[in-house]
């Protein structure tokens, strides 16, 4: 890189304050954080990501050096926004996966709500519904639950929860009835996303995977070998 276009040590000094900055702010979201998926925690978070690239790259075009953290930031998933700024709609869409892990328990439940709709007809009796299947059972749960319900007490209906992720998109105007319910993930505009909330065992076994990197590191006995 040609001196013409390298940054100056003044602006490497003020990416490192920046990050400070940020760092300072993320602590304080966490700390009057009012739930898991609180909004000024994640801006934040993202503005502290943003924060650390910043000065990752300025400190290698300057020193060639790096830092010795890495924090994953939302550019390697979303594009800018580019939505209005003051939107007149917005659309909230959701993926939640199960695994079946207790069908007995998941049957027995949809068996009590059919019961309780077939006119007096206990759980016992044996009458031919949905509820005799896996599928069917599903079915009737998630007909008569609310998601959010169905996610709150998933372990009552057999089930265990999977990866999820939730987007909050923009509008202009509010989408016109039925335009889009064959394809719901389909009509989403990248550009257009607010924000995003992803939960993934994924995340757990890279944290368990450092963990493991940790304990490994500290049992090596010869520096030449240990994973600096």
């Amino acid at each position: 890189m040609s001196d013409a276009v390298q940054p100056t040590a003044a602006e490497v000094r003020a990416a490192a304050e920046a990050v400070k900055t940020a760092l300072d702010r993320h602590l304080a979201a966490v700390e009057r954080r009012t739930g898991d998926d609180d909004p000024a925690v994640y801006e934040a978070f993202n503005e502290l990501a943003a924060a650390a690239e910043e000065y990752d790259e300025l400190l290698y075009d300057r020193y060639d050096e790096v830092t010795p953290f890495e924090i994953p930031g939302s550019d390697d998933t979303l594009p800018p926004y580019t939505g209005p700024e003051e939107p007149n709609a917005l659309s909230v869409v959701i993926r939640r996966d199960y695994s079946v892990v207790e069908p007995q328990r998941l049957l027995a439940q949809a068996q009590r709500v059919e019961a309780v709709e077939e006119d007096g007809a206990t759980a016992t009796e044996g009458f031919d519904a949905a509820s005799g299947t896996v599928h069917g059972a599903l079915g009737v749960l998630f007909g008569e639950f609310e998601p959010d319900e169905i996610a709150s007490r998933h372990k009552e209906f057999g089930l265990e929860e999977g990866d999820s992720t939730l987007w909050v998109t923009a509008a202009d105007e509010p989408a016109d009835p039925g335009e889009w319910l064959e394809a719901p993930f389909e009509s989403i505009d990248p550009h257009r996303v607010v924000c995003r909330f992803d939960v993934s065992a994924v995340f757990d076994d890279e944290s368990d995977d450092d963990d493991l990197d940790d304990l490994g590191s500290e049992e090596q006995t010869d520096p030449q070998d240990a994973d600096h």
